[in-house]
C-alpha cells in the first residue's frame, strides 16, 4: 500500500491535466460567495522539491510542468494554475511543484475550509508541518475512503472532493466506485473528481460500466492521451471524473486540455475528450 511515492512523479503530465482541473474547479466555486469546502483524499506531502533525488531520478516534470512554463498565451485557468505554481518560485526558476493540497489551498478564501486525509504516516507529518497554524486547514492520518464517510456532508453545503488514488491495489477501481457511491449518499450535491490513469480500453470500459451502475447522474469525463488507448495495459493518458460539474465546464476543460494537448504529446498522438458519461 504505501510503495508509491508521490516524490518520483510530482510535475509530471498527470499532475498537470489533474490540477488544472482542479483549478477550474474552484474558480467555479469562487463564483458564488457562499463558503465552500474543499476534501482532498490523497493528501501527500503537499509541496515537492523538483531537484530532489527522488524527483530527479525519473524527471517526469521535464515533460509535464516545464513544457508549460514558458508556453505563451495559455487559458485562463491554466494562466491561474500557472501563477500559482510561481508563487512557491523565485523569477523564472521552475524548483518546487505544489501538490493539490497546496494548489487548493492556494483557492480557499476566507471562509472556506479544506480537510485532507492520507495515510502514509511518514508523509502524513510532512503536510501537517506544512499546514501548521493554518485554521482553514485540518490534516489527518486516515485511509481516504474512511475519510469521505467520516466528513461528508460538510456544514458548507457546497464544494468539492478530489479523489485521487495512486491504484496501487488490485481492488482499487472496486474501492474507488465503492467510496463514491458512500459519498454521493451522504452528500449528493457536492461536486466529485476522480482522477484516473489511461491504462487501455478493457479497464477503462470496466471502469466506466461500474460508475454507470452506481445511477449517480451528471458524470463529465475529461480525458487527455498522449498516445492512441490501446488494449494492453500501459498508461497512455490522464482522465478525469467530474460529477455534478459546474455549468459549462464541459466547454471549457475541452478548451484547457486542448491547448496543453500538443505541449504534453511528444509524438502528437493520442487526443482530447470531454463527453457526458451520464447525462444529467
Amino acid at each position: 500500500m504505501f510503495g508509491y511515492r508521490h516524490n518520483f512523479h510530482a510535475g509530471n503530465y498527470a499532475d498537470v491535466v489533474k490540477h488544472v482541473v482542479l483549478t477550474s474547479l474552484l474558480q467555479a466555486l469562487q463564483q458564488k460567495p457562499k463558503p465552500f469546502y474543499l476534501q482532498d483524499s490523497h493528501g501527500g506531502i503537499g509541496l515537492y522539491d523538483l531537484t530532489s533525488h527522488e524527483a530527479d531520478k525519473n524527471r517526469e516534470y521535464l515533460s509535464g510542468i516545464s513544457r508549460l512554463w514558458q508556453a505563451p498565451n495559455p487559458p485562463a485557468a491554466v494562466r491561474h494554475y500557472l501563477d500559482i505554481v510561481r508563487t512557491f518560485n523565485s523569477g523564472d526558476e521552475l524548483r518546487y511543484y505544489p501538490g493539490s493540497p497546496r494548489l487548493g489551498r492556494a483557492l480557499l478564501r476566507a471562509n472556506d475550509r479544506m480537510v485532507v486525509t492520507e495515510l502514509n504516516t511518514i508523509d502524513c507529518e510532512t503536510l501537517k508541518r506544512e499546514f501548521n497554524g493554518d485554521r482553514q486547514v485540518t490534516v489527518h492520518l486516515q485511509d481516504s475512503y474512511q475519510g469521505i464517510k467520516a466528513y461528508l456532508p460538510p456544514t458548507e453545503r457546497r464544494g468539492l472532493v478530489l479523489i485521487d488514488p495512486a491504484y496501487e491495489l488490485k481492488d482499487e477501481y472496486t474501492r474507488l466506485v465503492r467510496g463514491l457511491q458512500n459519498g454521493y449518499q451522504r452528500w449528493p450535491t457536492g461536486i466529485y473528481a476522480l482522477w484516473y490513469p489511461l491504462m487501455s480500453t478493457t479497464l477503462r470500459e470496466s471502469f466506466f460500466a461500474a460508475l454507470k451502475k452506481t445511477g449517480i447522474r451528471k458524470i463529465l469525463t475529461a480525458e487527455l492521451n498522449i498516445t492512441p488507448l490501446q488494449t494492453e495495459k500501459a498508461m497512455c493518458g490522464s482522465g478525469m471524473i467530474i460529477i455534478n460539474a459546474p455549468w459549462q465546464l464541459d466547454q471549457q476543460l475541452k478548451s484547457e486540455l486542448e491547448w496543453l494537448w500538443p505541449l504534453l504529446s511528444d509524438a502528437k498522438e493520442g487526443g482530447v475528450n470531454v463527453e457526458w458519461l451520464v447525462p444529467e
